[in-house]
């Protein structure tokens, strides 16, 4: 089968597409021929290698793990003999921390996060949302997030802030969204009922008070938004520094403010196809947009990265595998 794999550390120029072994399904496991992925911030991190502590899991030298992609949709093509949860030719989508999904196929436990793809929606779309596995949890579990409350998302118009957004409006939330001059249409049409460009104004100069503050682009910090919180507010970033860890422990030992992170994919795989399952009825219900920015086909998968890291995309950046 067709993968694009990097043996090694550096530009986009280091993805290369070749063939590989096409994988067999073990008793509890399903052979899934992937229609769709995405590039995320996580695997365009990993194949730089820049980051120390992303080496101790990709491999310190040389990546060993050579297919990137951690998201996808696409059919069922067999199963293994104790297999009960799905049968061939089911539409699914999900995801993956072992990676790998930059591929034509995989292999995936059947009691992975997993769920039936809704007829409703194209694999490209369904991939799309596969950013809410991270936004949900931020807001609904860590922040714990209520109707009424005053909410501010850095990084409104990326692949997670942009589905943060309308989770946000979706719990009855007051949004306020912090994107560039050029993406603040596309953050109203969202349902932000206030968006701050950040290209002409600093968010943490606006006065404004809030009950939660998800940093969904890691750009800002605890340090820079504390004032910004309410006597009970929860900062979150979905980039792990040392800052945001020592802020963690200080901020749980002393004050009401809270800094807080939570590791979206490390969760329990079950937790994450309950929360497919739940991002499902409401796609099915109309109320979540599915964002495609740009889609590429498998072999400009360098060219998707390219682009992804232009920081110009709007929702997220497809690879289309058939």
């Amino acid at each position: 089968m067709k993968a694009v794999v990097y043996n090694e550390y550096g530009s986009v120029d280091v993805l290369q597409l070749t063939e590989v072994a096409k994988p067999t399904p073990k008793e509890n496991e399903v052979l899934i021929r992937i229609e769709a992925t995405t590039v995320t911030a996580v695997d365009s991190t990993f194949r730089q290698g820049a980051s120390l502590s992303g080496r101790f899991y990709t491999g310190l030298k040389r990546p060993k793990r050579p297919v990137l992609g951690s998201t996808l949709a696409g059919e069922v093509e067999a199963v293994g003999k104790d297999v009960t949860l799905f049968k061939k030719g089911d539409q699914v989508f999900g995801s993956t921390a072992g990676f790998g999904t930059h591929a034509e196929y995989i292999c995936l436990p059947e009691d992975g996060a997993l769920a039936l793809k809704p007829a409703s929606i194209s694999y490209e779309e369904a991939v799309a949302t596969n950013a809410v596995l991270t936004a949900l949890p931020f807001l609904r579990d860590t922040g714990q997030i209520q109707r009424g409350q005053k909410v501010l998302i850095n990084g409104a118009s990326g692949s997670v802030g942009s589905y943060a957004v309308q989770l946000a409006k979706q719990a009855g939330a007051e949004v306020t969204g912090v994107c560039s001059t050029e993406k603040m249409a596309f953050v109203q049409s969202l349902g932000a009922d206030k968006v701050i460009d950040y290209k002409t104004e600093d968010f943490t100069n606006s006065g404004e008070t809030y009950d939660i503050i998800f940093d969904a682009a890691g750009k800002s910090s605890y340090g820079r938004s504390k004032h910004l919180l309410k006597e009970n507010g929860i900062y979150l970033s979905t980039v792990l520094l040392p800052s945001i860890v020592l802020n963690m422990l200080l901020t749980s030992i002393v004050g009401r403010k809270k800094a807080k992170i939570a590791f979206a994919g490390l969760r329990p795989a079950s937790e994450q196809a309950k929360d497919l399952r739940f991002l499902t009825g409401l796609m099915e219900a109309g109320q979540l947009k599915a964002l495609v920015d740009r889609s590429y086909p498998l072999a400009q998968t360098a060219e998707a990265y390219r682009y992804f890291e232009t920081g110009q995309k709007k929702g997220s950046v497809v690879i289309t595998v058939a």
